[in-house]
């Protein structure tokens, strides 16, 4: 009988697959594939490291960010019960991020399932919707197949695949030889020929076209740009796209959305035909109801589910754009072109530029200002993380990309605290690279815990603290909405401080003077460090496009405060943000 125990099958595997750490937190029913960790001797031999972070949220949050960045597997285990579900949020962000992650469950005893024993839940059942593969382990016969099955399904289908494991199992002898790791190159989804005529055709026919476009052009950059100079088209991305599309693109008009900047909402919305490509942008009402639109994706289930489409072409982006860009004929008429980077010119001076040149020496500092002095001090291959929220509105705004930085953030989850441990699995994958997390101090709060992650692995993540003492997001939102902000405020907290108790490098700056000399600083300490940076409460990101019920939601809550009492703090948000709401002359009349 083989001495081999399943857990030291299935690390093996894991080894075969390329995996070389393991991010979680121990406990008795993970011990077996902990244990085959430590015997295996980490990666400098050949073996899997364990990272141990302190809260398994975090785990799957940095395996998530690992996955992303690597485009290769990355893994976390949590133990029974309380302990796997810690992970739930994570694996949710992983899976709706397409990142390969696998997920080690380890489960009660066998004998015990479904007796209601101790810490007892149903990891088969509960990760089911965050997951392309979820399946328990009954039989050491069993356990090799069903991790090989999750190992080919995270990555062939790019989500999260959970291995539900009882600890009794995992330490049981290993009863047949596990499958070997299937490796394959990234196929591409050629769309049919009638499809891509008749698109063809309709850019043919149409006198202007925008382009807005997403996360799925990534291997597509010289074809899209390609596309765009042919027929003259201003280009619009999401979030996710921002890092493929903006930089060095004549073209580019920026962003749509709640976080959107620049010409790119009057862009898509003035044009003949609009072209989606490899976007499933979620927010319909930022999409235009009465211009023809056409959209390539490689996932078919996307076609027409955010908006109505005249023509879907079922094809990745590359692919697609290779087969049209010989049958559509050039336009030289760029009027509508140079019309539309002639506002983006002048939305990108006077609104999204309007805090970071005038307010260097006003108190308290202005959060469009400090982020564009961080753009200014990063490195240019720096993997930025940011929190969901007012975090994901400065990055998206004042951090450029430039072809070599990266940017994770929860996109598509739209999860708080993400940042930092994205940004621990950014470090620990990419040791020599600069790290930079941009945290808003609520997000940093909620898992506060991981500062020691850093700490004890003197990881050199540097951590920017937007340090506003309120959860800005939800006060736009409440405002808006007409409602008075409330509940949204916290105490203020120095977390400089609470850093430099762990023995982490630490500024805290209140004065917009301070900023440059701080920052730079802690980007160049050799080892972690934490930037507090203690911003104006009542800096909101009004959006780029703004309506007239927008602003009359804002007055009506305006009025509500001074009514209760809060003349001061209304007040001084109408002075912080005055300056970026439109004259009545500027509302959109489409909403």
């Amino acid at each position: 009988m083989s001495t081999e125990t399943v857990a030291d099958q299935i690390v093996g595997q894991l080894i075969e697959a390329g995996v070389q750490r393991i991010y979680g937190i121990v406990g008795d029913s993970l011990n077996p594939i902990v244990d085959s960790v430590r015997r295996s001797g980490g990666s400098k031999a050949g073996g899997i490291d364990w990272i141990h972070v302190r809260h398994e949220e975090a785990a799957a949050f940095a395996a998530a960010a690992e996955a992303q960045l690597t485009g290769k597997l990355a893994v976390c285990a949590g133990s029974c019960g309380p302990g796997n579900l810690h992970l739930i949020n994570g694996l949710y962000d992983a899976n709706r991020s397409g990142a390969p992650v696998l997920a080690i469950a380890s489960h009660i005893p066998s004998v015990q399932i479904g007796s209601g024993f101790f810490q007892e839940t149903h990891p088969d059942r509960l990760f089911v919707e965050c997951s392309v593969y979820a399946e328990l382990v009954s039989t050491p016969e069993q356990a090799p197949r069903v991790v090989h099955s999750a190992l080919q399904h995270a990555v062939g289908r790019s989500g999260v695949a959970v291995v539900t494991l009882p600890g009794d199992i995992a330490d049981e002898p290993a009863a047949r030889s596990a499958p070997a790791y299937v490796r394959t190159g990234s196929p591409a989804l050629v769309p049919a020929d009638e499809d891509v005529r008749a698109l063809a055709d309709a850019i043919d026919a149409a006198d202007t076209v925008a382009i807005f476009a997403g996360a799925g052009v990534r291997d597509a950059r010289p074809e899209l740009l390609e596309l765009a100079e042919k027929l003259g088209a201003p280009m619009g991305h999401s979030l996710r796209g921002k890092e493929f599309v903006q930089y060095d693109n004549p073209f580019d008009i920026g962003m749509t959305g709640l976080l959107g900047y620049g010409a790119a909402h009057d862009g898509i919305h003035d044009a003949d035909l609009l072209l989606l490509i490899g976007t499933d942008f979620p927010y319909d009402q930022f999409l235009p109801d009465e211009v023809r639109t056409a959209q390539i994706d490689s996932a078919a289930e996307n076609l027409g589910r955010r908006t109505s489409v005249d023509l879907a072409v079922h094809g990745d982006a590359k692919s697609t754009l290779a087969a049209l860009l010989p049958l559509v004929q050039r336009k030289d008429d760029r009027a509508f072109l140079n019309r539309t980077l002639e506002r983006h010119r002048k939305l990108m001076t006077k609104v999204v530029g309007a805090y970071t040149k005038p307010v260097g020496q006003r108190t308290p500092i202005h959060p469009e200002y400090a982020a564009s002095i961080l753009d200014d001090l990063a490195a240019d291959d720096t993997i930025f993380t940011a929190d969901t929220g007012m975090c994901n509105v400065w990055t998206a705004r004042y951090l450029n990309p430039n072809g070599q930085r990266r940017f994770i953030s929860s996109a598509l989850h739209g999860s708080m605290a993400n940042a930092l441990p994205h940004a621990i699995g950014a470090q620990v994958a990419f040791p020599t690279r600069q790290v930079v997390s941009v945290s808003g101090d609520g997000g940093l709060s909620m898992l506060l815990g991981e500062l020691v992650t850093v700490a004890m692995y003197k990881l050199p993540v540097k951590i920017v603290v937007f340090d506003n003492s309120t959860l800005g997001m939800v006060k736009l939102e409440m405002l808006v909405d007409g409602i008075p902000d409330f509940g949204v405020d916290v105490p203020a907290v120095d977390y400089a401080a609470v850093a430099a108790a762990l023995g982490i490098f630490s500024k805290r700056i209140v004065d917009p003077g301070d900023l440059e000399a701080g920052l730079r600083a802690a980007l160049e300490h050799d080892g972690p460090a934490l930037v507090d940076i203690v911003t104006d409460p009542n800096a909101l990101s009004l959006p780029p496009t703004i309506t007239g019920e927008q602003v009359k939601g804002f007055a009506l809550a305006m009025s509500r405060m001074v009514m209760n009492g809060g003349v001061g703090e209304a007040v001084q948000m109408a002075k912080s943000n005055l300056r970026n709401v439109p004259l009545p002359s500027q509302f959109s009349p489409r909403g």
